[in-house]
């Protein structure tokens, strides 16, 4: 082992050597925790909702009360009155406002009749996320205006109530577990994988290949070497994340026990997907190429960002053979959980066979001869 050790003390040196490279792999997960965090998971306010009332009854007032309490309350949206329907439908156009509630003439009639009363929302659709946020709204808002007045003494119609588990999980929190991995990734082919072949391009390689130490010997040193750096990386984004994020209780020991052991079997299995993907690479381009190509492949189908679930099939075969998947699912059920090693069982025991698999494949295919 002291031919191993003598590789692992050579790359540790060289990582102690490059600052630059440390602030690096953890600064740049973060700031990816922090814009994607709060860029996609807060909630959609201060809209503007154009309202067209050409019915002025006691029934259009009622809903223009309801909206206002939106205003007042959620400020999902604020609404501004128009006369003229034509002249809404022109500021929709123009990006001035997100959509246009119409009453029409007869919305007052219809409800004491109950005759079918309608109302008309034209929306904006080009923003998905924007018209399904007014939609939601717009019905609660119905719901509310289709109350019985005064309300029933029993109520005939089925409710649904509603348990969570778990308290209010923030987006930043979701994102969390996969800002860590991304953490340990950027070391993994910063410090690992793009020295590796930086090596082998100025022929720093070759003295390795003049000693005693065997194919064996030469992996296992860089896979413990790069495993170290990595989880330094990983450690270290789950303590800052964690208080970024709001992760309740983060300093609890037994829960930082286990996410140390996630990060150390992720960094492996990384860091040995990394060695058989660069093992007979000597182009020092090609892994730098690659670190934007690899991070989108194992970054997103995941299941850091969004749910597997809502993948094509395609993509979800990619997810099912991710080593990224395991991982981002362990550290969730750790972080979001706080569950124990039975819920993360499986997962660890992928990362394991795969960080075997991928070894060994790294070490038949490494070339002991220039």
């Amino acid at each position: 082992m002291h031919r191993t050790w003598a590789i692992i003390e050579r790359e540790l040196r060289r990582f102690r050597r490059n600052p630059t490279m440390i602030v690096l792999s953890m600064l740049l997960p973060i700031v990816q925790l922090c814009i994607l965090g709060y860029s996609f998971g807060g909630n959609v306010k201060h809209l503007k909702v154009g309202v067209v009332d050409q019915d002025h009854g006691l029934q259009a007032v009622k809903i223009r009360e309801l909206a206002g309490a939106i205003r007042a309350g959620a400020r999902t949206f604020e609404t501004i009155d128009y006369a003229d329907q034509g002249e809404a439908l022109t500021d929709l156009r123009n990006g001035r406002i997100q959509a246009v509630l119409v009453i029409p003439p007869d919305f007052s009639r219809r409800v004491y009749q109950r005759n079918a009363p309608r109302l008309a929302l034209i929306e904006d659709n080009t923003d998905s996320f924007v018209s399904a946020t007014i939609v939601t709204q717009m019905n609660s808002l119905l719901a509310a205006f289709n109350l019985p007045d005064p309300p029933l003494r029993v109520v005939r119609q089925t409710s649904l109530q509603v348990v969570e588990v778990y308290p209010y999980v923030p987006y930043i929190q979701y994102l969390l577990p996969g800002s860590i991995v991304m953490s340990i990734f950027t070391m993994v082919m910063i410090g690992g994988g793009i020295n590796f072949v930086d090596d082998k391009a100025h022929g720093l390689h070759e003295g390795y290949l003049v000693t005693p130490v065997t194919r064996f010997e030469l992996i296992a040193g860089f896979n413990s070497a790069g495993t170290i750096k990595a989880v330094i990386a990983g450690t270290a984004l789950v303590l800052v994340g964690s208080f970024i994020a709001g992760v309740p209780n983060p300093l609890d020991p037994m829960r930082l026990l286990r996410l140390l052991v996630v990060v150390l079997v992720t960094a492996f299995a990384l860091i040995s997907l990394m060695f058989l993907l660069m093992v007979r690479t000597s182009n020092p381009m090609v892994p730098r190429a690659m670190f934007g190509v690899l991070s989108t492949v194992l970054y997103f189908p995941s299941g850091a960002v969004y749910p597997q679930q809502g993948f094509p099939p395609w993509l979800q075969v990619i997810a099912v053979l991710n080593p990224f998947t395991y991982s981002v699912r362990a550290l969730r059920s750790l972080l979001l959980k706080n569950t124990g090693f039975a819920a993360i069982g499986g997962d660890l025991l992928y990362l394991i066979v795969f960080s075997v698999i991928a070894m060994t494949a790294a070490t038949l295919l490494f070339k002991r001869t220039l």
